[in-house]
């Protein structure tokens, strides 16, 4: 179980704990502090238990692997990121959040439209969708919100697009999903957003009965729902998880990607400039190490004793993996609080690790190597129309980015 630390000198640092001022970047400085004198060690969270956060990237890699630990939201001691996510686990749950073998039965049945091979033949429609939203951006005013007008509706026509959902429906599961990854947002809040889009979902899922299409939602109508292998609620809860992860993630990269560019014309002009595909990918890999945009760590609970890094995690204490600070392992990654667009990256940890890792990273890679190979290439003259300082970013987030980017050209 979770304890609250005796008050001595190693007592517990505050997580999460807040960025440097002008460093929008980089993970908060205890966590750097942290990765270098105790790799291993408690922090308390909201609700003033105390939980093990790992920083170390190996370790981190090791624990994510390790069968001793449980992705169960509903275990005691399991450390919940906020007030609103510990609400929505007593009234909704999905793979996400559970152990083998539910987990990897449920994951199974939406894991064929995510696979390498069908997100590549999506490519052409990425690249479609991509270029028309750029076209709208150039015919339109300046300055323009790059987020409102081009990070936003790329994943969120792409996954409506997947899934079977009309994107005219785009403000209702935007403006939910946002309410449920805000860590400020108050627990009815949450339970509320949260309810809502399951109600959405479900009311589709009874159209997609009737009136099947070719998508993710008619294909698991018919063939879980309709067979009993599923109830209509778990179908529609499952869906939920899909269209907010599947839009919001991608859009906070697209933003947040984007301007690091702009604060690193050098790594900008390589990207811009580049031709060879295999150039881009690595560079969509750099950006998703130096970015880690999930900065609310990997929540776990211990199912067994585990002793790593010098310390024992005794059975019932909470875990949290930093994968932001991860990230920026120098060990793993030399000098890694450097944007290098031509490091080999491909370790990094930002979808995860193990059986739980990002069921959608093959779309968000496809997605942002559409958009960084072509934004720049058609819009050579972007940048910032706004002091960076001044930016609002998205601290309050369980998903990092930022609320919006003004842009000219």
């Amino acid at each position: 179980m979770t304890e609250t630390l005796p008050d001595t000198s190693t007592a517990a640092h505050e997580y999460p704990s807040p960025r440097a001022a002008g460093c929008p970047f980089d993970p908060p400085p205890a966590l750097r502090a942290l990765q270098a004198e105790r790799p291993v060690s408690r922090v308390r969270i909201w609700d003033g238990s105390t939980a093990w956060l790992v920083t170390r990237h190996d370790q981190m890699r090791a624990l994510l692997g390790d069968p001793r630990i449980s992705a169960d939201a509903t275990r005691p001691g399991y450390p919940h990121s906020s007030p609103g996510t510990q609400a929505s686990s007593r009234v909704r749950r999905t793979f996400l959040v559970m152990d083998d073998p539910e987990h990897a039965r449920l994951r199974r049945m939406v894991t064929a439209p995510f696979a390498i091979r069908k997100v590549e033949a999506l490519r052409p429609a990425v690249q479609r969708t991509t270029d028309d939203l750029i076209d709208a951006l150039l015919a339109g005013p300046k300055p323009a919100d790059l987020v409102e007008a081009f990070a936003l509706p790329l994943p969120s026509l792409v996954i409506c697009a997947l899934l079977g959902v009309p994107y005219e429906d785009h403000d209702l599961f935007q403006r939910n999903t946002r309410v449920i990854v805000s860590r400020s947002a108050t627990p009815e809040e949450v339970v509320t957003a949260q309810q809502a889009l399951t109600e959405y979902l479900d009311d589709l899922l009874t159209v997609k009965r009737a009136h099947p299409a070719d998508d993710l939602l008619s294909r698991l109508a018919a063939e879980r729902v309709n067979t009993g292998e599923l109830t209509r609620r778990e179908a529609a809860q499952m869906g939920v998880l899909l269209l907010s992860a599947g839009h919001e993630t991608t859009a906070n990269m697209i933003a947040l990607g984007t301007l690091a560019l702009l604060e690193n014309p050098d790594q900008l002009a390589l990207l811009r400039d580049a031709e060879d595909p295999k150039v881009v990918a690595g560079a969509v890999e750099e950006l998703l190490r130096y970015l880690t945009i999930v900065h609310s760590g990997r929540r776990r609970v211990a199912l067994e004793d585990i002793e790593i890094g010098g310390e024992v995690i005794r059975a019932g204490d909470g875990i949290i993996v930093a994968g932001d600070i991860a990230n920026r392992d120098p060990e793993a990654f030399p000098d890694p609080d450097r944007l290098d667009l031509t490091r080999d990256a491909r370790r990094h940890v930002a979808f995860g690790f193990g059986v739980h890792q990002c069921l959608g990273q093959p779309l968000a890679r496809v997605e942002l190597q559409v958009v960084y190979s072509t934004l720049y290439h058609r819009i050579p003259t972007l940048q910032l129309a706004a002091d960076v300082d001044g930016l609002p970013f998205k601290h309050d987030g369980l998903i990092y980015g930022v609320h919006e980017l003004p842009v000219t050209w």
